[in-house]
């Protein structure tokens, strides 16, 4: 279960062309549903930093929200640093301004997956952009020698609260959005699927991995996702006028012609293998 090596070749370029989609689109977007004042912390991939999250949380911001970046500099994993500032943001933020919701992309998924787990109280959703959650081998993606590079400074998979693979865990105490494309080139898409319970959801779109963080369908999903008030949880319902931009998703389990070599009963290392991305 690896991505395209086709998708991985021009993951750059068409992050490039993703840019402009939203600037053409900055008009339709500005009429998504506007916030309530929420907070909102936005966790980025690996080796990525705030500058790869400022268009999606200046866009969060023009609709009402306060949007807050990580301010750890680079995602090298899951160092000591990064992840007693994440929880000490979550405490913070929650603290002062009641539940705030998450977003994470890539790896900044794994880490909101299990922030929303450790305080299912204090937050009000998860959405992932592009997360491969449900990961048995790091090298199915073309992050895994960055990944590793890094290792010897991780946690052990326990901190994370992580120690099993995806499909062994409990659900999600909390709603939850998987965002995803079948045509990303960095992670299997296959890997960042939501089983469908409660208040869980897919969502696809026809994205780069790289470029889902300003993505105009992205964008406006997460928009969508964020307006619904607590305790008023409902599926993501595409609008008319948009729905070129969302093929029908698929979810997990998946069928046997997209399923190859998923559950495997290794588990791998110390940080589970699931953490790449």
């Amino acid at each position: 279960m690896r991505p395209s090596l086709v998708h991985g070749l021009v993951e750059v370029p068409r992050m490039a062309g993703e840019v402009g989609e939203y600037a053409a689109f900055r008009r339709i977007l500005r009429k998504a549903r506007h916030g309530d004042g929420q907070h909102v912390l936005v966790l980025p991939g690996l080796m990525a930093g705030d500058y790869t999250t400022a268009i999606m949380r200046s866009y969060l911001s023009s609709l009402g929200y306060h949007p807050h970046g990580w301010g750890v500099g680079r995602n090298i994993g899951p160092t000591r640093l990064i992840v007693d500032s994440m929880r000490a943001s979550v405490e913070n933020l929650t603290a002062e301004h009641g539940p705030i919701s998450l977003i994470g992309w890539s790896l900044g998924g794994l880490y909101a997956r299990q922030l929303g787990r450790a305080y299912p109280d204090q937050v009000r959703q998860v959405i992932t952009l592009g997360s491969p959650f449900r990961l048995i081998h790091r090298e199915d993606t073309l992050a895994s020698l960055v990944f590793d590079r890094y290792r010897h400074l991780h946690v052990e998979a326990e901190e994370l609260d992580m120690p099993e693979q995806e499909h062994l865990r409990d659900p999600m105490p909390i709603p939850t959005t998987a965002i995803y494309s079948r045509t990303d080139g960095i992670v299997p898409w296959q890997a960042c699927l939501n089983e469908i319970y409660g208040k869980a959801e897919n969502i696809e779109v026809k994205a780069s991995h790289i470029g889902m963080g300003h993505h105009p369908a992205v964008l406006w999903a997460i928009a969508d996702r964020l307006a619904l008030p607590m305790d008023q949880w409902r599926p993501f319902k595409v609008p008319g006028s948009l729905r070129r931009w969302y093929p029908t998703p698929l979810s997990w389990p998946l069928d046997d012609e997209f399923l190859i070599d998923v559950i495997e009963p290794d588990l791998g290392g110390p940080v589970n293998e699931a953490a790449t991305g």
